[in-house]
């Protein structure tokens, strides 16, 4: 289903945009992978090329446009088109309301909306020009709970959610489709720098799933989104988090 289709994935450097990276690039894809972390991204890109498949690392920073922008000429220069773009880069830095600094809100919006709108208006462009594309949008299950010290997070990610729907009424006609993922509690390596591993055993608990749900969960999601067996969807949030809420 994605053999050949030019993907770009912010923040697969780890977690769930690594594992999107490699599975889009085990199922053909061409792969480009956006991170600031850029020994991380080359890693990921070198592993990817290592198991024959195709991958290019790029460093970029979501706030930064024009560090977006050397990825996405070149996907033009190489193969003249984007086919995919995986919206995943995001921080989750916990802080009370109280507490919490305006930089800090400015912060997490910039990342994780702003950092969005900047990747949209730079692919945006060749995907209406070509008539086709596909944009699959990262947001949160915290978005659905309201979650303790994430106020900036949660507010940012309910923004995604608003920020899909409104784009797919406006790309529709031009055969550009934009969904949504809300991912419940991932299990990925910088968990352990916000929770413990006694806090995710009760989310687990409160699953319909008793397992722990990893990057590979999500990365099977955005392959059904990026391929042709969701051309009846757009404007969707499709919530994967093992049954631990239900809209």
């Amino acid at each position: 289903m994605l053999k050949d289709k030019v993907t770009l994935i912010t923040g697969a450097a780890a977690g769930i945009g690594e594992g999107a990276a490699h599975v889009f690039a085990e199922l053909g894809a061409l792969v480009y992978i956006l991170d600031r972390n850029a020994a991380g991204g080359a890693a990921v890109a070198e592993s990817i090329r290592a198991a024959g498949g195709a991958a290019l690392a790029f460093a970029t920073d979501v706030t930064q446009p024009e560090t977006i922008r050397p990825a996405v000429e070149d996907a033009i220069q190489r193969f003249g088109r984007v086919d995919v773009l995986i919206n995943n880069a995001g921080i989750y830095p916990r802080r009370a309301f109280l507490d919490m600094q305006e930089s800090e809100w400015d912060q997490m919006h910039d990342v994780h909306l702003k950092g969005l709108f900047h990747c949209c208006k730079l692919v945006l462009p060749h995907m209406v020009g070509q008539r086709s594309g596909k944009i699959v949008n990262i947001s949160s299950v915290t978005f659905f709970k309201g979650m303790a010290n994430l106020s900036h997070y949660v507010a940012a990610k309910g923004g995604i959610i608003g920020f899909t729907r409104s784009l797919a009424r406006e790309m529709g006609p031009h055969n550009v489709y934009v969904n949504c993922i809300t991912p419940g509690a991932i299990l990925v390596e910088s968990e352990k720098l916000v929770a413990t591993p006694q806090q995710m055993a009760e989310i687990v608990k409160q699953q319909c799933l008793e397992r722990r749900l990893g990057p590979l969960d999500i990365a099977r999601v955005c392959v059904f989104l990026a391929g042709p067996l969701s051309d009846g969807m757009t404007g969707q949030t499709l919530n994967v988090d093992g049954g631990l809420v239900m809209y």
